[in-house]
């Protein structure tokens, strides 16, 4: 596995980039898709392949409880599990058991949490966590880390950062003494920490970054922390991290939020605002955001987006999608999840375009021009 830049901008960091796999190439700035439990909500993998998916993420803490390791490594792995072909990049369960485990204990062997399901008690160490990303076959493997929260303080991120680096040393030595399963290769990406203190930062990037092959990615923003803060830390990462590497920003995010980051270098993202917005019957465009429940669209009978390629904006107007959201059908979700999807991914491609030919930086500011003024 290896991380190439083809293009780079000429007036911000943006680049364009493939990030070549055993299941096949993936061209960044990329957007993955989230399939917490094996499946993105609503939606097959056929439908994702065609909107334009090339990756997609799971989530190691979710598939760990339910349905468990023995279930998914006796079908062949996640792969043959959901019948997905292409890469498959498996966060570490660390954000979910410091995020949503009520009652947890925290040491530097790991952590002790009790389970969202059913209260039941269990260890996620840094060696648990590889082990349980080997079995489910992924292609790119994400380092347990301490995520702290936006809240925290000075002291608190310094302690998680130290942990961090101890624990991405962990589990690079076990995946080092245990090959991947399946006959695919994998890489591990370590997750640099350091909220929004630069010296962290800092810090973190020059212990992580050597334990980086093909990329490495950026952990504990968009965590509650002003969005300047953010952005500010993003200029100082852009200049911390080699080149060479992929970079992952986690859990970001917002169209908007996405194009400003690849302007700052960043290659890849997820986030769960394309399936979740879906249910709540909001559409994402280019021109904003289109609340389907709205009593404007009753009889409209365009679609959401004319210049859409999905089933939903080449097929149905707003008024059946409307009618099918009143009625809480399941097709008025499948609808409106598999648009936003592709929404995303057509961003990523019109971004790639435009770094390709280099205009992304008058085109950045053209868009989040237009977003900023067709907002709510």
């Amino acid at each position: 596995m290896n991380f190439s830049i083809q293009e780079q901008d000429a007036k911000t960091s943006a680049r364009f980039g493939i990030l070549a796999t055993d299941r096949g190439d993936i061209s960044t700035p990329v957007f993955m898709p989230i399939g917490t439990y094996g499946a993105v909500k609503t939606l097959s993998p056929q439908e994702l392949v065609t909107a334009g998916a090339s990756i997609i993420l799971g989530n190691t803490y979710h598939l760990y409880l339910r349905p468990g390791m023995d279930l998914i490594h006796q079908s062949g792995g996640l792969h043959s599990f959901m019948a997905w072909e292409k890469p498959i990049l498996t966060d570490s369960g660390g954000f979910q058991v410091f995020s949503l485990a009520k009652l947890r204990k925290l040491s530097d062997e790991g952590v002790v949490f009790k389970s969202t399901l059913d209260g039941s008690e269990h260890l996620m160490t840094p060696e648990i966590s590889m082990e349980t990303q080997r079995l489910l076959g992924s292609d790119i493997i994400m380092a347990f880390d301490e995520c702290p929260p936006g809240d925290a303080t000075r002291s608190e991120v310094e302690a998680a950062v130290v942990r961090t680096t101890k624990w991405a040393q962990q589990c690079a030595d076990y995946l080092e003494e245990n090959p991947p399963l399946y006959g695919k290769a994998s890489t591990f990406f370590p997750i640099v920490q350091g909220g929004i203190h630069h010296d962290l930062r800092s810090r973190s990037a020059d212990q992580l970054v050597p334990l980086a092959d093909v990329g490495i990615a950026i952990g504990g923003l968009a965590v509650g922390e002003e969005k300047s803060a953010m952005f500010d830390i993003l200029g100082t990462i852009d200049e911390l991290l080699p080149e060479d590497k992929a970079r992952y920003l986690m859990g970001v995010g917002k169209p908007e939020d996405m194009v400003r980051a690849v302007a700052s270098g960043v290659d890849m993202f997820d986030c769960v605002i394309p399936t979740r917005n879906a249910r709540n019957g909001q559409f994402l465009t280019w021109n904003g955001k289109l609340n389907i429940h709205n009593g404007c669209y009753k009889d409209d009978f365009s679609p959401v987006d004319e210049t859409c390629s999905c089933y939903a904006c080449q097929e149905f107007t707003r008024a059946y999608l409307r009618h099918l959201f009143k009625l809480n059908e399941i097709l008025a979700l499948r609808m409106a999840s598999l648009h936003n999807v592709t929404f995303y991914l057509s961003l990523m491609d019109r971004i790639r375009t435009e770094i390709i030919a280099g205009t992304f930086a008058s085109w950045s500011k053209e868009f989040l021009t237009g977003l900023e003024e067709n907002s709510d």
